[in-house]
């Protein structure tokens, strides 16, 4: 791994991200090529992460212990370092979600796991998504309903919910969905993988960008989704269905089912320019961002990723 920074969130996952950072420490001594080169960082506060991986240059490799909002920062932070010195990143993923890992196929919520994953990995380049010009996903950018979901398990994870990972993402998708009478207009710009450009309006309620193939702990919403292939992957729903018909697409897309039917609309894409008449819940990677218009484009090879070999 070489040089090594460690930024571990020790309040993920309930606590559970302490036993993790301790479990990662005690390991490094046997996998670090010299031990003395590895450092580990614990942080505080939101934007802790962000801040010490944007200063990580020295180091050869950089693992972020914790769920998709530290690995968000850690994005986000390394990004902020030229390409020439920019590290590798790593994912010991302690969290409910750990949608980005899933991708990665690492374990989760085994830190001595994931890190054996992590020490006889294979270093990949994977795209990231590029919001705006200033904020990139690792996995996801959504707008409406799927937004107000996660948005609202977000807020429930928080105040310590007993449920997790796609289980808390299902409950509050029934309480939200039941509640859905309206889409939000939207004109959309989207330029596929050939370069042309497509126009078009309409009014969706799910409105969703992927770098990975699912979001919400699990949920498919792009089953064939690959990290690596230069292109983001797009879901959105025509038009506002009824309830009912909502409830039981909601239900087929954590198996990936849902692909075939006629009220969603699939696309890849390398850019894409979105207004909508009025702003709606609106989340990347878990983390709420705001505005009626917004570009989106992805970057090809971005970053530097550990996975697993098998």
């Amino acid at each position: 791994m070489g040089k090594t920074l460690v930024i571990a969130n020790p309040a993920s996952h309930s606590g559970a991200g302490a036993e993790a950072a301790a479990v990662v420490e005690g390991s490094l001594e046997y996998y670090a090529d010299d031990p003395a080169s590895c450092h580990m960082l614990l942080t505080r506060a939101t934007g802790d992460a962000l801040g010490f991986a944007s200063d990580a240059a020295p180091f050869d490799t950089v693992i972020a212990v914790g769920g998709d909002g530290i690995i968000h920062e850690v994005v986000n932070g390394l990004m902020r370092i030229p390409e020439g010195e920019r590290p590798r990143m790593a994912v010991v993923p302690v969290g409910s979600g750990n949608d980005f890992a899933r991708t990665l196929g690492m374990v989760r919520n085994d830190a001595a796991r994931a890190l054996r994953q992590i020490s006889g990995g294979v270093e990949r380049p994977i795209d990231l998504g590029l919001v705006d010009g200033e904020t990139y996903f690792a996995e996801t950018l959504s707008f409406g309903l799927d937004a107000a979901i996660a948005l609202d398990t977000s807020d429930r994870r928080a105040r310590d919910a007993v449920q997790k990972g796609s289980a808390l993402f299902a409950t509050s998708g029934v309480k939200i969905m039941a509640r859905a009478k309206e889409g939000w207009d939207y004109r959309l710009t989207l330029e596929g993988p050939d370069g042309v450009c497509q126009k078009s309006t309409g009014s969706s309620i799910v409105f969703a960008v992927q770098n990975g193939p699912t979001y919400g702990g699990g949920f498919k919403i792009t089953p064939a989704a690959q990290p690596d292939d230069g292109l983001l992957d797009f879901c959105c729903s025509i038009g506002a269905p009824s309830i009912p018909l909502t409830l039981a697409t909601f239900a087929a897309a954590r198996f990936g089912m849902h692909t075939s039917s006629s009220h969603l609309r699939f696309a890849q894409l390398r850019r894409m320019e979105v207004s909508f008449a009025t702003e709606p819940p609106s989340q990347v990677d878990g983390e709420p961002i705001h505005g009626t218009h917004h570009m989106v484009e992805v970057v090809p090879g971005a970053l530097r990723v550990v996975f697993p070999k098998d």
